[in-house]
């Protein structure tokens, strides 16, 4: 495998993601860019093969206004217009959906998902999840499924939790992509959230990276390889 893949991120800390050193392990190049920091990103071209959007701290229907934001939501709907593979997580799974249309917004008890929760296919789930998993989580907020999208993964606090749109756009809700260093070090930087309701404590969290870490990291590679390898 060869090709350069995007990977875009909001200014909130390291990168050291494990979908990342995936895709390195798998032959591909990846080019980092962050718009919250003045990036300008790629044109959908044809000189990158793929683009991943990670999270981030904002609250898109808060936020939706700030410029970044905004560059970032017009230019997915032009690279998934060109039907360049996709991969939005968590934040990057709501900004594709607002580019299609979708709202976002807040659960209306409040809850929040922070920490390990258990998510299970959708009736057109298709491969993309064979069987309950439990995921690893940290929003507030969630998306609507676009018009024309397939759900392909649901939950229970938060009933959307994956959908495809078109063969190779696809949003997530959860974070397969962390590793226990990087739920560590959120829960430390972040840790007056594990107060808020819905979220789990770090003892839970810490006995759950032990129960459920390996399946998780397990069907990010299988994802993978039917996502971006397969389409080279």
């Amino acid at each position: 495998m060869s090709g350069t893949v995007i990977l875009v991120d909001h200014p909130i800390g390291q990168r050291d993601d494990r979908a990342s050193e995936l895709l390195r392990r798998r032959g591909f190049r990846v080019e980092w860019f962050c718009p919250g920091k003045g990036d300008t990103l790629p044109a959908p071209d044809g000189s990158h093969i793929g683009a991943v959007v990670y999270g981030g701290a904002e609250n898109l229907s808060l936020d939706e206004s700030k410029p970044h934001l905004r560059a970032e939501i017009d230019w997915i709907g032009r690279w998934v217009g060109a039907e360049k593979p996709f991969l939005g997580i968590c934040l990057g799974g709501q900004l594709l959906a607002r580019a299609l249309g979708a709202r976002i917004e807040p659960h209306p008890a409040g809850l929040h998902e922070i920490g390990y929760v258990p998510i299970t296919p959708a009736a057109e789930a298709n491969g993309f999840l064979d069987a309950a998993l439990h995921v690893y989580q940290w929003h507030k907020e969630g998306f609507e499924v676009p018009l024309g999208a397939e759900l392909l993964a649901t939950g229970e606090a938060f009933p959307n939790q994956a959908f495809r749109y078109g063969k190779q756009a696809f949003g997530l809700q959860f974070h397969p992509e962390v590793s226990p260093a990087v739920i560590g070090r959120w829960m430390q930087e972040a840790g007056h959230m594990l107060s808020e309701p819905g979220a789990h404590t770090k003892e839970r969290q810490m006995a759950d990276i032990e129960a459920h870490d390996a399946n998780m990291a397990a069907w990010l590679e299988r994802f993978l390889d039917g996502w971006l390898v397969k389409a080279t």
